[in-house]
């Protein structure tokens, strides 16, 4: 899987074929069919993995009595965090779910969505202890959070110019706070 990974980054998805896979493994197509009934069987197990595990830890965080506000910062760390963690994985998922046939990326919405809707939960629990504004719309900041956060496998590189931890902490400012100056 971890070699495939890296030629769907590098390559991308439609340009690499199996051969390409197991000339990189030195093995045969049959060892491949052994594990995989297809390439996309592959890429269909690349983002399951990749948002189970993500889900998993949404899951633990959620389970704890911590404010909406940690919470919200919990997993913006995590969104960041599995990107340093993960590696090309992320990559992978957020370029290649077109890919998938309909019914497998359907499978793969759905668990986004369920991703999604826990930190509109997040958001919406947020608003009714008064941690958040109460004029926010859960369902798009949602979308915002996710949108600022997911983008980064774009262009964030782990041990750059920033540490996944300042990403994170950056984005967690600017989500709880935006970019006005405070009010006195």
């Amino acid at each position: 899987m971890r070699k495939s990974i890296a030629l769907f980054v590098d390559k991308g998805y439609s340009a690499t074929s199996i051969q390409d896979i197991v000339d990189a493994l030195s093995v045969t197509k049959g060892s491949f069919y052994y594990h995989y009934k297809s390439k996309e069987a592959l890429l269909m197990d690349i983002h399951q993995q990749y948002i189970d595990e993500l889900l998993t830890h949404q899951k633990a965080i959620l389970q704890t009595d911590a404010a909406a506000t940690d919470k919200l910062a919990e997993i913006v760390h995590l969104l960041i965090g599995d990107m340093e963690k993960q590696g090309p994985i992320a990559n992978v998922y957020f370029r290649e779910l077109r890919h998938l046939k309909e019914e497998n990326a359907q499978v793969i919405r759905k668990k986004r969505a369920e991703f999604r809707e826990q930190i509109e939960a997040v958001l919406a629990e947020g608003i009714g202890c008064g941690e958040f504004r109460r004029e926010l719309n859960p369902k798009m900041i949602a979308f915002a959070v996710l949108g600022v956060t997911n983008w980064s496998y774009q262009w964030f590189q782990p041990g750059g110019d920033l540490s996944t931890t300042e990403l994170a902490e950056l984005y967690t400012d600017f989500i709880l706070h935006g970019i006005l100056p405070p009010q006195n």
